[in-house]
Order: C-alpha cells, then structure tokens, then sequence
C-alpha cells in the first residue's frame, strides 16, 4: 500500500518494489511506476521491477546456452580423458557436479519464460520448481564442502557412493523448506515467488538460515579449518581452489538475504536511497550466483 508522506520509505509497504525478494521469479505486484514514499519531501521511486522484467529473461537465456555448452565440454573431457582426473577433481566428484549443475541449468527456460509472460504453470509448479533449483545448490555445495576436507572422492568405492547418497539425500532435506515457503501471486499477472510467505514465518526463517549456512557459514568455516589445521592446509591443491569457484559466486548473495531479512523485519530503518537502489544490489548479486553454472565448468576444465 501507499504510505503517508510523514512516514520513513518501507519496503514492506511498497508495491511497486520487488518487496526485497529475491531476483528469479519475483515480478512486480504494480508496473505503473508511481511515486510512494516521501523522505524529507523528497519522493522515493523504485524503478527495478520494468528492468528486472526486460532484462533477466534475456540474462537467462543467455546463462542457460552458455551452461548448457560448458557443462556438455565438461561431460566430454571426463569421459575422453578418465584417467586425467585426480584427487582433488576426481571423476566422481566432478560427475555429480555436472549433475547438479546440469539439474540447475535446466530449470532456467521456465523460470525466463515464467518472467516474461507470467506464471502459468500452477502453484505446485512453482513450489517443485524452486525445490529443485535449491536442491541443486545444496548439493554442489556440500559436494565442494566435502572435497575441501576429506579425499572421500578420491575413488569411487563404497564408502564414497555411501557419502553420496548421503549428500544428495541431505540437500533435498535442505531444499524443502522453499517449497513450503514459496507459491504464486496473480496480480498484475501469475508470478512465481520463492517467498509468498510472511518474513517471520517459520518456513521461510528455516529456509534463510539454510542458506546463510550454505552460502556464508559453511565457507567461512572450512577457510578457517583450512589455515587452523596443518593437515588440511598441506592436502590444498589447486583444483580445490577452482572448486571455491562456487561459493566465491554465491557469498555476495547471502550477504544481500541478510540485509533483506534486517531491513524486511524493521531490524535495519531503509533510507529513501537504500529502498531506490537495495532491489539492484540483491539482484546483482543473485544473478552473480547463477552464472556459476557456466563458469564452474569452465573452471573445473581448465584445473
């Protein structure tokens, strides 16, 4: 809704703002542009939902083509050149990376075509859709976290097909909460919103903290480990380095959802300017994540 002129410029109160969620699948409740919040007489416009709108179909598009290209070069060199894969980037690992970029890659035409001409695929579509698309992140980041601190992956036996279905079983474990967090909106048209929730509710505040672990914790603990512990620090290898690709890519986005959740919960008072310019910050940042899925290949190639 509209705010009166005497009150500070919420986020929570706009309309017309992305409300601060996140860049995939959130469209504007309002294309109108208008004028909400004045701040010390100046009115606070929030203009990224017609960019986010024009813009990240065509971004996706793109990151799906060049996903699709490296994450296929990635498949060819691991079964022309097998013997060329070692530990750190054992076959083993570097395959269900490929899996779980590829699972992340596909998801990318509905999501651009659900951006540019509404949601119209239903509400357990959409759910399914951002439970697969995190399943997939959850997955390549336990898959990295483990290699950083173990050579599990150096072959493939049982103890490491074990750790396998383990991992894969604990993503999808982790993943679920978006799905009961996320749903559909039909105004001004159907839009698909990883979070059709309230900011407090129990679903949604499960699924934030998940991916704080995975994006900011869970780095910051192994780089720790890392230089604490002499063992670890001997075993580093290039190719672990390449595999950090990954969370290098994906730490500005936490650190955006966690200035969301302060300034969405009133935690954090915005300012005109913070409520003009966070939705680019955010969305930045998030598609800076995304196209991890065409770099990481490459980088896992050239190490």
């Amino acid at each position: 809704g509209h705010g009166s002129p005497s009150q500070t410029p919420s986020v929570l109160e706009s309309e017309n703002s992305l409300d601060l969620q996140d860049i995939l699948g959130n469209f504007s409740y309002d294309d109108s542009n208008e004028t909400f919040l004045d701040y010390d007489a100046a009115p606070c416009h929030n203009e990224y939902c017609p960019l986010f709108q024009s813009v990240a179909p065509t971004f996706l598009a793109i990151t799906c083509a060049a996903a699709a290209l490296s994450t296929g070069a990635l498949l060819v060199a691991l079964a022309k050149w097998p013997h060329a894969w070692g530990w750190p980037q054992s076959r083993a690992l570097v395959a269900q990376l490929a899996v779980g970029m590829g699972l992340f890659t596909a998801l990318l035409p509905s999501v651009a075509v659900g951006i540019r001409r509404g949601w119209r695929m239903g509400t357990g579509l959409c759910s399914l859709t951002h439970l697969l698309w995190h399943w997939s992140l959850f997955a390549q980041g336990l898959l990295v976290g483990s290699s950083s601190c173990s050579t599990a992956w150096s072959r493939w036996d049982p103890r490491s097909r074990r750790l396998a279905v383990a991992l894969w079983a604990l993503a999808l474990l982790l993943a679920t909460p978006v799905a009961l967090a996320s749903g559909t909106v039909a105004s001004p048209k159907p839009s698909c919103l990883r979070q059709s929730v309230d900011i407090l509710s129990p679903a949604y505040l499960l699924h934030l903290v998940l991916c704080l672990c995975l994006f900011l914790l869970l780095p910051v603990v192994l780089l720790v480990a890392t230089v604490a512990v002499p063992r670890l620090r001997a075993g580093w290898r290039p190719g672990i380095g390449a595999s950090w690709l990954f969370f290098g890519l994906w730490v500005p986005y936490g650190v955006g959802l966690t200035v969301d959740f302060l300034l969405r919960a009133r935690l954090l008072q915005p300012s005109c300017s913070t409520f003009e310019h966070f939705d680019y910050v955010l969305g930045l940042s998030e598609g800076l994540g995304v196209l991890h899925c065409c770099l990481w290949p490459v980088a896992l190639i050239a190490t």
